[in-house]
């Protein structure tokens, strides 16, 4: 499987209650509504939007990566009000090892509902049954202990700490890896 088959035109995939679709221009203020909040980005890599450039400089690099078909996130638009409430994506997918790292990020209106757990669980499924993946895992910081439920919750298994792995908003942090196999998924 070549990365170029999967975003060459990324489907869109649905749950009870979300659609993981393309993000478009049209989601900017909802992207920038959970994109600048601080509690929102306090766990993830990128910095909180400051401004609608931000989130507009965002969105055109998610479009230049779909038009390339290289990797990039489906949006989590809510269906029961049609509003884009976060991203999830793979990245560092590698075909040839079948392996490949999820993404996410959730609008804290939408918090505690177990909608990001119905995500990721989708997001593996299809990249069990569609992308030949053999592995797929997820980090988060180590205080993030709502990250680590999602995981927990989508049949992940946590692997341990990696020790300042990544240099994030100025610290090197831990962060926890969690994984699941092609045959633990729906054991």
């Amino acid at each position: 499987m070549e990365i170029e088959h999967i975003y060459g035109d990324l489907p869109s995939l649905e749950t009870e209650r979300l659609l993981l679709r393309k993000v478009t221009m049209k989601d900017l203020h909802d992207i920038h509504h959970y994109g600048s909040d601080h509690e929102v980005s306090r766990y993830v890599t990128w910095d909180t939007h400051r401004s609608l450039a931000d989130t507009e400089a965002f969105i055109q690099f998610v479009l230049e990566r779909y038009e390339n078909s290289q990797e990039g996130p489906w949006g989590i638009e809510w269906k029961e009000n049609g509003k884009l409430i976060g991203t999830i994506d793979f990245f560092s997918w590698k075909p040839r090892h079948g392996h490949a790292e999820i993404g996410y990020v959730l609008s804290r209106d939408y918090w505690g509902a177990g909608i990001m757990t119905e995500a990721v669980r989708e997001v593996v499924r299809f990249g069990f049954e569609k992308m030949d993946l053999v592995r797929i895992q997820a980090r988060c910081m180590e205080e993030n202990v709502a990250s680590s439920r999602v995981m927990e919750k989508a049949g992940m298994s946590f692997e341990g700490v990696l020790r300042k792995v990544m240099y994030i908003k100025g610290k090197h942090r831990d962060l926890k890896m969690y994984s699941i196999l092609k045959e633990e998924f729906g054991a």
